[in-house]
């Protein structure tokens, strides 16, 4: 019996080793214990992946879970199943196509007019390195889905999300916006060849530089706007991308990618982290490498670019012409009347 001893326990330190490896590599699980009774939470594409996984372990944390899908059969399946684990009844599946401007309006529409409060949104949803192909408003799928769409989503719920202050916005961004580049001459791939990997790269970015926008905008309301990369996640979006398409992939390099691709579960903690942990209240404009704020790629930190962002996605999102349909109308002036100074309806 004796000589098991040794292989056994070598066996056993080697996997021990192996778990707090990757466990150190992949950033572990979120350490805050908080709970969110009361609180709203909407998720976007959470039917599979970090998404679902997110609603599970928000919904364990007492959370009143809003899971935004556009496929509806998957949704209520994987909103059953939550409710199921978790005995939280609140756990609720809601038509949302980030690909449509109309879903996502008729989703805001649905959200302001039901629900009394929103504490926390995680646009989570993204397609990544897709075949060439437009949004249903003709925009590039991947800056259609990952950037625009969002955008708009966020714009629209911010009335109510300044109204359930504090509350906090979260942003899945990645760290392939360290190779994006705003290309604002032909954002939608229209006059030059497609690059699905530079797609991509350039909707990465776009979500970190919306991120610091929107935070800048936002000083003082109570609402915080963070982004979070979350580590490299063994889930559907990469499903594009041909990992382990070939057999020295699947089988010598499998065992390394193991220790480094994390399942849901774990990419879903940086998310946890950012929308329940009390050492974020009121951190924002950040953006987060799993559970560690690290400074983007420069391009990200162009305040300029930042702005110049917001006025086109506002225009092709159309925001800016509601802004400019929501003006009061300024009082007809006399002859006799005169102004000094500015009109006292400003906007941005």
């Amino acid at each position: 019996m004796s000589r098991y001893i040794l292989p056994v326990s070598v066996f056993g330190t080697v996997l021990g080793s192996a778990v707090l490896l990757k466990n150190h590599v992949t950033g572990g699980r979120c350490p805050s214990k908080a709970t969110i009774t009361g609180k709203t939470v909407i998720i976007t594409g959470a039917n599979t992946g970090i998404g679902k996984a997110t609603a599970r372990e928000l919904a364990q944390r007492g959370g009143r879970i809003i899971m935004g899908c556009r496929d509806m059969e998957k949704c209520e399946a994987a909103a059953k199943e939550i409710r199921g684990k978790t005995l939280n009844p609140h756990v609720y599946a809601c038509q949302l196509d980030l690909a449509s401007m109309k879903s996502i309006r008729k989703f805001a529409e649905r959200i302001k007019q039901k629900e009394k409060h929103v504490d926390v949104l995680i646009n989570n949803a993204g397609v990544m390195r897709c075949l060439t192909g437009k949004t249903e408003d003709g925009f590039d799928m991947q800056f259609g889905v990952n950037h625009l769409g969002h955008f708009l989503l966020t714009n629209l719920l911010l009335d109510k999300l300044k109204e359930s202050a504090p509350s906090r916005v979260i942003n899945l961004a990645s760290l392939a916006h360290i190779v994006g580049k705003m290309d604002f001459e032909d954002l939608n791939w229209e006059k030059k060849k497609f690059d699905t990997k530079q797609a991509y790269c350039q909707s990465k970015l776009a979500n970190v530089l919306f991120t610091r926008e929107l935070a800048r905008r936002l000083q003082g309301t109570g609402v915080t706007v963070n982004a979070v990369h979350p580590g490299v996640v063994a889930t559907e979006l990469g499903r594009h991308t041909g990992l382990h398409q070939s057999q020295f992939s699947s089988s010598v390099l499998s065992p390394f990618f193991s220790l480094l691709v994390k399942n849901p579960e774990l990419g879903a903690q940086p998310s946890v982290y950012l929308a329940v942990s009390e050492e974020m209240e009121g951190v924002t404009g950040g953006y987060y490498d799993v559970m560690t704020e690290k400074e983007p790629a420069p391009q990200a930190l162009d305040e300029e670019v930042a702005r110049r962002l917001w006025e086109v996605s506002s225009r092709l999102v159309g925001l800016e012409d509601e802004v400019e349909s929501a003006k009061p109308t300024p009082p007809s002036r006399s002859p006799k009347q005169s102004f000094t100074g500015r009109d006292p309806v400003q906007t941005e």
